[in-house]
């Protein structure tokens, strides 16, 4: 149990740090920048846990509230995430551990016929669900209509973290593969 819990919480740390890293990589379009962060997420989403990803996302943004510079650009405190992108930050929180969720749930019957199935829905359940909350929270914040906030937060983005989420496949089979991963 011991041995678990402590495997847990390293692998929930590693991830964090990993996503405070994507974040110093940060190229603005507009008010939302593209950073490495959906890479670092999507990676775990398809190798952790629902309960590790859960953790390693909690970790990050309280590290990023408690004014550590861990979000885009180097940025951190409690502003960051009430500001135009806190959704996106409290997305990654909800759509890591429920894409997870699915991958695990769908991972024993996907095994059979279609292995790639449960990853592909996983990492779409991730995007969406931080998709979602992003939008929808920088449309309150901005007082931007639904159609506006989408076509500057969410449409600029699509295919490029379509395309995270396809390295982030290939990396994450690798991770498996080595036997790193939650399977």
């Amino acid at each position: 149990m011991r041995r678990t819990r402590t495997r847990l919480f390293l692998r929930a740390a590693l991830v964090a740090a990993l996503v405070a890293a994507g974040a110093l990589i940060a190229v603005p379009i507009g008010p939302v920048p593209v950073t490495l962060q959906v890479l670092v997420i999507a990676v775990a989403v398809l190798v952790l846990t629902p309960a590790e990803a859960l953790l390693a996302l909690v970790a990050y943004l309280a590290v990023g509230a408690m004014g550590a510079p861990v979000f885009s650009g180097g940025t951190g405190g409690v502003g960051v995430l009430v500001g135009p992108t806190g959704g996106f930050l409290l997305g990654f929180l909800a759509g890591a551990p429920a894409g997870a969720l699915v991958r695990t749930a769908l991972a024993g019957a996907a095994r059979r016929p279609r292995p790639w199935l449960a990853d592909v829905l996983a990492l779409l359940t991730f995007i969406v669900v931080t998709y979602g909350m992003g939008w929808a929270y920088f449309a309150v914040v901005t007082g931007r209509t639904a159609a506006d906030a989408f076509a500057v937060a969410v449409a600029p983005f699509v295919v490029i973290d379509l395309l995270k989420c396809a390295a982030a496949w290939a990396v994450a089979r690798a991770v498996r593969a080595a036997g790193l991963g939650a399977d």
